[in-house]
C-alpha cells in the first residue's frame, strides 16, 4: 500500500502542510521539526510523488543533455556527473546525441522535445550563432564547451589555451625540445583551435620550434585518428620527443604506434592527453592528462538550467570550470611511483 502525506502526517504528529514543507526542503522548517518528519518517513517508507511534484509547478522533471558522441569516453564520464546532480533535485536527464552534426545540433537547441522537457543543456561542435538567435520558446539553455556565441546564454567551459600551454609547459619542464600537436581538426573546431593555439603560444614563449610540421590534423579523435596522425608525422623522419594530444584517446592511439616503431615512452617520447578519462589510467603506461573539473561542469549546467526555470538567474553568464594537470607515467616514467589511480597533479 502506498504511504501518503496524510499517513506520515499522522505518524508524526503534525499537519499535512508541515510534512509537504519538510519533503520539498522549505527553509523555514525547524531542525527539530524536520527531524521529527523525517523519522516518519524512514519509518513508514514514505516515497515522495515527484512526478506530481513537478507537474503541480508546470514542469515534466526532465532535463535533456545533447552530445556529440556518446562513444567518447569523455562525453560518458561528463553524462554521470550530469545525470547525478540533476538526480539531487530530483530530475532525470534524457540523452540526445548529435553527432556533432549541425543539422541536428540545430534541430536540439530548437526545441523540438520542447514539450517532454523542462531545460536543455547541450555541447555543440557545428552550430553556428545565427542558429541560436532565431531560436524561440521558453526552456532554459545552457552551452558546454568552447565556441563563443556571444549570446545569452548561461556558458560553462574550461579554459583550453591555458590547459594547454600547462600541458606543454610541462613537458618543456622535463627538458623536451620538439613537441608534436595531434588532433587539429581537419574542419572546424574551435576546441581544437584553442588547444593547437596554447601549444603554439607556450612553445613560442620557450623559444622553441611550433612549425607546422609538427602538427598532424585530424577527421575524428578517436583511437584509430590519434594511431594514424602519429604515424604520419613519424613517416615524415620527425622524431618529437614530446606528443600533446588533443584527447586521451588520441593519446593511446599515438602511444601504440610508438611502441611499434619502437619508441619508448616516455624515455624516447612523452605524451599528454587531455581529459582524464578512466582509461587512461590502466593501460601499461599511465597518460598524463589535462583533467578538467567534469564533477564541477555537469554541477554547473544542471544549476544552471534550474536557477533559470526558478527565474533566480542573474545576466547570462560565461563560467570557467578548473583543470588540473594530472602527472603520470606517460612523462614522468615508473619512477612516479603510482599505481593505477595514482595521482600527482599540477593545478
Amino acid at each position: 500500500m502506498r504511504v501518503s502525506l496524510k499517513d506520515v502526517a499522522e505518524h508524526a504528529g503534525v499537519s499535512i502542510k508541515t510534512v509537504s514543507n519538510v519533503v520539498n526542503n522549505y527553509r523555514h522548517v525547524t531542525p527539530a521539526m524536520r527531524e521529527r518528519v523525517q523519522r516518519s518517513i524512514d519509518a513508514l517508507g514514505y516515497r515522495p510523488n515527484l512526478t506530481a511534484r513537478h507537474l503541480r509547478k508546470g514542469r515534466t522533471g526532465i532535463i535533456a543533455l545533447a552530445l556529440p558522441e556518446l562513444g567518447n569516453p569523455y562525453f560518458a564520464e561528463l553524462a554521470a556527473t550530469v545525470i547525478d546532480a540533476a538526480a539531487e533535485h530530483d530530475y532525470i536527464v534524457l540523452l540526445d546525441h548529435t553527432g556533432g552534426r549541425r543539422e541536428q545540433e540545430v534541430l536540439v537547441s530548437r526545441g523540438f522535445r520542447a514539450r517532454v522537457i523542462d531545460g536543455l543543456i547541450l555541447s555543440p561542435i557545428e552550430l553556428e550563432p545565427d542558429d541560436l538567435r532565431d531560436r524561440t520558446g521558453n526552456v532554459p539553455l545552457v552551452l558546454l564547451g568552447e565556441r563563443e556565441y556571444d549570446l545569452p546564454y548561461d556558458h560553462i567551459a574550461i579554459d583550453n589555451v591555458a590547459a594547454a600551454r600547462a600541458a606543454v609547459r610541462h613537458l618543456i619542464g622535463l627538458g623536451r625540445r620538439e613537441v608534436a600537436f595531434i588532433g587539429a581538426r581537419r574542419g572546424r573546431s574551435e576546441p581544437a583551435q584553442l588547444r593547437v593555439r596554447g601549444w603554439r603560444e607556450e612553445l613560442t614563449a620557450a623559444g622553441l620550434s611550433a612549425d607546422d610540421g609538427l602538427v598532424a590534423a585530424t577527421d575524428g579523435w578517436g583511437h584509430a585518428d590519434g594511431a594514424a596522425a602519429m604515424t604520419r608525422i613519424l613517416e615524415t623522419g620527425r622524431r618529437p620527443d614530446a606528443v600533446f594530444a588533443y584527447n586521451d584517446p588520441m593519446a593511446i592511439g599515438a602511444m601504440r604506434v610508438l611502441h611499434e616503431w619502437g619508441l619508448r615512452v616516455p624515455e624516447d617520447v612523452a605524451v599528454v592527453g587531455f581529459d582524464d578519462v578512466v582509461e587512461g589510467r590502466f593501460g601499461a603506461v599511465t597518460l598524463t592528462s589535462i583533467s578538467p573539473d567534469k564533477s564541477a561542469i555537469g554541477r554547473l549546467a544542471v544549476e544552471s538550467v534550474l536557477a533559470r526555470l526558478g527565474g533566480e538567474a542573474p545576466e547570462p553568464r560565461r563560467v570557467w570550470a578548473d583543470y588540473r594537470l594530472v602527472e603520470r607515467e606517460s612523462t614522468l616514467g615508473r619512477a612516479a611511483g603510482e599505481g593505477a589511480n595514482g595521482e600527482g597533479a599540477n593545478g
